[in-house]
């Protein structure tokens, strides 16, 4: 992909979400079983989401603690786990092509950018870490709210609430 693409890919992808999520729900044929499992695989994801932005110190440093001692995107593995389990919820094989696809385009992209972002900003420290070089640090909830997590968490709640009331009202 062009590198402009990637870069509008990646400062989009939340508006595109925002889209995906509505033809998602659109789409979607749920069933209280796919629900409730779907429901359990998103809130691990979200779970991982918070621990990951309890650790986050956005644009101030190369966070070397919590989740990203394992991984590089721990809040995009969140974000993935989060689309499966609303994939699982809808029950429905073209949401799951779609959200595949979505998730894949707007990740690569904003990982690409990410990192070449890191690498300008941070040079040698983010290089240190990408050979495994991590740090000690506490989880921190005043971190979690800074980096605005709940809103993650606010769209989850009212995805599955939709989907939830999709299943009552038989739509």
């Amino acid at each position: 992909m062009a590198e402009g693409v990637v870069a509008v890919l990646a400062r989009r992808r939340v508006a595109l979400g925002f889209a995906a999520g509505a033809i998602t729900l659109l789409l979607a044929q749920p069933t209280w079983l796919t629900w409730r499992i779907g429901l359990a695989i998103a809130l691990v994801g979200e779970a991982i989401r918070v621990w990951a932005a309890g650790h986050l110190e956005k644009s101030r440093e190369v966070t070397r603690s919590g989740p990203y001692r394992w991984t590089s995107h721990p809040l995009y593995l969140g974000s993935s786990l989060v689309a499966l389990g609303a994939v699982v919820a809808s029950h429905s094989h073209i949401v799951a092509l779609f959200v595949i696809v979505y998730m894949a385009v707007t990740l690569w992209s904003a990982i690409a950018v990410e990192e070449r972002f890191l690498r300008g900003k941070f040079g040698t420290m983010y290089e240190e870490y990408k050979r495994g070089a991590t740090v000690a640090r506490a989880f921190s909830l005043e971190r979690v709210v800074r980096n605005r997590e709940y809103r993650a968490l606010a769209g989850l709640v009212l995805g599955f609430g939709v989907l939830a009331l999709k299943i009552v009202l038989s739509i």
